[in-house]
């Protein structure tokens, strides 16, 4: 990319605006949005390795449509090797659907529907068959603890795991559309295999699962630099994680250096990433220690309060033009981690030289995130957020510390504890995001004429703009 004027100060993503360029980019279809860096993600974007953003639900949907979602460094190993399990077993063209028993009650289906966004679970017995469906509209207005089997729908469509294929999408759109927007999908034992809706079909026929090897999908998780963290990235290794991130609010010290070293003494034949840093030493430092991908941030997030509390950072959009720059001339990669809250924003990093985006509060408010849904006083639905440097965050990492410890680590609180993050009535899922934000970066691409991340890196054009500038952008919800 280039400015079409040259900054003299450092710059967010609201300072700057992409000018349009020739184009013989025909169909936004037919740009690669697909990540360069090693992960073998095939859309450019990454579920933050925060406890509120990030569980297995995160983990399998992002990698199904194509991306990658990090387990935080807070999670214990055996739960790390659980979930990557589970991951790893699931279809990387089904949903996953919420399932229960017979015997279970409404208020069991009232807890769990909401873990996805089909607003359906499906009734198994105890050979995992499918004896009946339930949705949302079925739970209304029905005592609480019903059994399921007085009241699922026992007449049913479903379709054979051997009938879904890549190859007949437009005729498993319309199968999954006559079956009321939700189709159990049943092995040849007859046993629950997955579920197709509309747009899960329509998704697939658009983006395409970030996979290992095996074609088993991909699994990222952190590691701290506390402790024994050649022994800890040992086991993630050996649970067949697909991509470490050692990860610490200032990545350019000493103990960082140690850990990478440690890490990279393996040999491990994924990527390993590293950070947060802002400027070209802290990638050239963390390169030579062994990192091949640099996340780049320092308090840009929407539960970091770094800035107001240290006066650290820097602003993001020059941070990471300037780590790109330098990661590229030793052949590394850099992330933009954190401030993104529009898809310009990350179309904007991608422009600037990342060759990813991490997303965290974003994503939090989400199905797939990994906390209750609850509900304000106006029947808001939202779930709770915090920062991994909040008093929260660091009382759960310090659990095994004395009292006396865990209050003198208290002063350092550089997070917010609890936010609200409320989920979007018309993209209540990740994957309503992932298709809002890979649209407008698709559309950015195809105004630039660049056909991929690579082109579009080169070609992208920059300027500077006001406050003023940036609101004439702003779409009115009401007349003037």
């Amino acid at each position: 990319m280039h400015f079409i004027n040259e900054p003299q100060t450092d710059l967010t993503y609201s300072d700057v605006f992409l000018i349009p360029s020739a184009s013989e980019v025909t169909s936004r279809l037919d740009v690669s949005i697909a990540s360069d860096d090693g992960t073998g993600t095939t859309i450019p974007l990454v579920a933050a390795n925060m406890t509120a953003v990030t569980g297995r639900r995160m983990v399998e949907t992002m990698a199904r449509r194509g991306g990658l979602a990090i387990l935080p460094q807070d999670v214990p190993l055996e739960v790390i090797e659980q979930v990557t399990e589970w991951v790893k077993a699931r279809h990387p063209l089904l949903d996953t659907p919420v399932r229960l028993h017979p015997d279970n009650t409404v208020v069991d289906a009232m807890h769990l529907i909401d873990k996805r966004s089909h607003n359906a679970v499906v009734v198994v017995n105890k050979d995992n068959i499918p004896q009946g469906i339930i949705t949302r509209e079925d739970l209304e207005g029905v005592d609480r603890f019903t059994s399921l089997d007085a009241i699922m729908r026992k007449d049913f469509d479903t379709i054979a795991e051997t009938d879904v294929d890549s190859d007949n999408q437009e005729q498993l759109f319309d199968a999954a559309t006559r079956a009321g927007g939700f189709l159990p999908v049943v092995a040849d034992t007859g046993a629950l295999a997955g579920v197709l809706t509309p747009k899960g079909v329509m998704r697939s026929s658009i983006y395409q699962p970030a996979e290992d090897a095996s074609g088993k999908l991909k699994v990222g998780a952190a590691v701290g630099i506390n402790g024994d963290v050649k022994a800890k990235a040992e086991a993630l290794l050996s649970f067949g994680v697909d991509t470490l991130v050692v990860d610490t609010a200032h990545g350019h010290q000493g103990k960082m250096f140690d850990a990478l070293r440690a890490v990279s003494s393996l040999k491990p034949s994924v990527p390993i990433v590293a950070g947060n840093v802002v400027s070209a030493a802290g990638v050239r430092d963390l390169v030579e220690a062994g990192a091949n991908i640099i996340k780049v941030g320092v308090g840009p997030g929407a539960m970091c309060t770094t800035r107001m509390m240290t006066a650290v950072g820097r602003p993001q959009f020059s941070a990471v033009r300037e780590t790109a720059q330098a990661a590229r001339q030793l052949g590394a990669s850099v992330w933009a981690d954190g401030g993104v809250r529009y898809p310009r924003d990350v179309a904007l990093a991608l422009a600037a030289g990342a060759s990813q985006v991490m997303i965290g509060s974003w994503f939090a408010g989400t199905y797939e995130s990994p906390g209750d849904l609850k509900f304000d006083g106006d029947g808001r639905a939202y779930k709770e957020s915090f920062g991994m440097a909040s008093a929260r965050a660091v009382q759960g990492r310090t659990k095994t510390e004395s009292a006396f410890a865990k209050a003198r680590k208290a002063l350092f609180e550089e997070g917010i504890s609890s936010s609200n993050m409320y989920l979007d009535p018309a993209r209540p899922s990740v994957e309503d995001l992932l298709d809002m934000i890979t649209t407008g970066v698709r559309s950015s691409m195809s105004y630039a004429g660049a056909k991929n991340l690579a082109e579009f890196r080169e070609k992208a054009i920059v300027g500077i703009q006001s406050a003023a500038g940036y609101e004439e952008g702003r779409p009115l919800s009401q007349s003037w």
